[in-house]
């Protein structure tokens, strides 16, 4: 899929979903806590923090150590199976939007920029939330269970470049998570942290504003450029 984008902005602008548009990680809160106590055991804060940005198998592996359980594949099954299930009831529901990120998606998508959702996410669950985010925001979306390597390895955003035909290095990855952002930058691209439940580290390529209020393909042009 090659489009043309502006000289001086993204090639094009790849969206993290969990924490990021919607404040869904604590929503997450709810189904982990509850499997923790399922497998007789307790979610520690610091266990939740780090499963911040993971894919489910991270996660349910994060959750094993803690409760003191061996990851025996068919009991990570099982226990993917009921952590999914759950968190679709209450996805269901209805995601509520991080500050700014309706304006900001409806922005960038009138610029004509091209756009991916690249999340951590499972797509059954993905599916469900684009319910509440809106699918017509981006032209293509990739998840946590249709790569080898998720977050934060960089293959999840290398892989949403190259679907969309553009160079990863002039792309601007937006995300809230030190696992989410060290996969954007990993890729080689610039990230706009927007840190939401977890502090991020300043480091390389990385430019941090407090929320998504009012930015634009501008802004993110400016980011770019930095």
């Amino acid at each position: 899929m090659n489009r043309p984008s502006t000289v001086d902005g993204p090639a094009a602008v790849l969206w993290d979903m969990d924490g990021t548009l919607v404040d869904s990680e604590k929503i997450w809160d709810i189904p982990l806590a509850e499997l923790a106590v399922r497998l007789g055991g307790r979610l520690s804060e610091a266990t939740r923090a780090a499963m911040v940005g993971s894919n489910q198998e991270r996660t349910l592996r994060l959750l094993f150590a803690e409760v003191g359980l061996p990851p025996e594949p068919e009991a990570l099954a099982d226990a993917g199976r009921w952590l999914t299930a759950r968190t679709g009831e209450l996805f269901t529901a209805g995601l509520p939007w991080r500050p700014g990120a309706p304006e900001a998606l409806r922005a960038v998508r009138d610029s004509g920029v091209p756009t991916a959702l690249v999340t951590s996410t499972v797509r059954e669950l993905t599916e469900l939330a684009l319910e509440s985010i809106g699918r017509e925001h981006f032209d293509i979306t990739i998840c946590g269970d249709e790569v080898t390597d998720p977050k934060p390895n960089p293959e999840p955003y290398l892989t949403a470049a190259t679907r969309l035909g553009v160079d990863i290095t002039r792309c601007v990855v937006v995300e809230d998570s030190p696992t989410g952002v060290a996969a954007g930058v990993a890729a080689g691209a610039t990230v706009l942290v927007v840190p939401c439940d977890v502090p991020v580290e300043p480091g390389e390529r990385r430019v941090f504003r407090e929320s998504l209020v009012e930015v634009d393909i501008s802004v993110l042009s400016a980011v770019l450029s930095r």
